[in-house]
């Protein structure tokens, strides 16, 4: 068996995403460690997931800093203390400088509540509901400078039923999310799954579109 693949996860919310990779890797079902869940935020839910785990956490306020550079700076010092070979998004809400993404180029993955390229951004299930389409859900992707914007991996996608509120929808979409993010962590873990030159390769071949889940 390969050495367990070492994650840091970085958080900004409640970690629900975090707790399905934690839930895998309990059950074996994903060989990795998490060595620490980092948050920009002292008092979120998703700190007392790891603390429950025994996972090391560190918390960065990014108010304290003068700069999104100096921010990022102190981060990046932070998740290489602990020599990850993953780093995770999960619900981390900040955006990222070029810099401190290309420093983890092909080692940085992050979930977005969207079928991706449809609906960057933030307020994607009311925006989805306001466009009238069919058909939404989620994406892991790997992350680039360009926001939102880096090789979908896969996606999950969910019907858009006629009554739907923004709530609904999320939560429907937040179930797929629990699937599909453990689901490339175990496929990286696994050594299956890697960027090169700007394309995904998925068991030695070219990834020509995002795996599908669902739909």
């Amino acid at each position: 068996m390969n050495t367990p693949l070492s994650i840091v996860v970085l958080i900004s919310g409640s970690g629900s995403n975090l707790q399905a990779i934690i839930d895998e890797i309990a059950a074996a079902k994903i060989n990795a460690n998490i060595a620490a869940v980092i948050s920009n935020k002292a008092d979120v839910y998703g700190l007392e997931r790891a603390k429950a785990a025994n996972i090391p956490t560190e918390v960065i306020k990014h108010e304290q800093f003068d700069s999104r550079e100096s921010f990022d700076a102190a981060l990046q010092k932070t998740i290489d203390s602990y020599q990850p070979d993953l780093v995770v998004l999960a619900g981390f809400m900040r955006i990222l400088t070029p810099a401190f993404v290309q420093h983890y180029l092909g080692r940085m993955i992050n979930i977005h509540p969207s079928l991706l390229p449809a609906y960057k951004g933030i307020h994607t299930h009311q925006r989805a509901i306001d466009d009238h389409v069919k058909e939404h859900g989620a994406s892991v992707h790997f992350v680039t400078p360009e926001l939102d914007g880096g090789p979908v991996i896969i996606q999950a996608h969910v019907p858009v039923l006629p009554d739907d509120t923004a709530e609904e929808l999320a939560k429907r979409v937040l179930k797929q999310e629990h699937i599909i993010y453990p689901k490339v962590v175990r496929w990286f873990a696994e050594r299956r799954l890697r960027l090169e030159d700007a394309q995904i390769i998925f068991d030695g071949e070219k990834l020509q579109q995002a795996i599908k889940l669902g739909g």
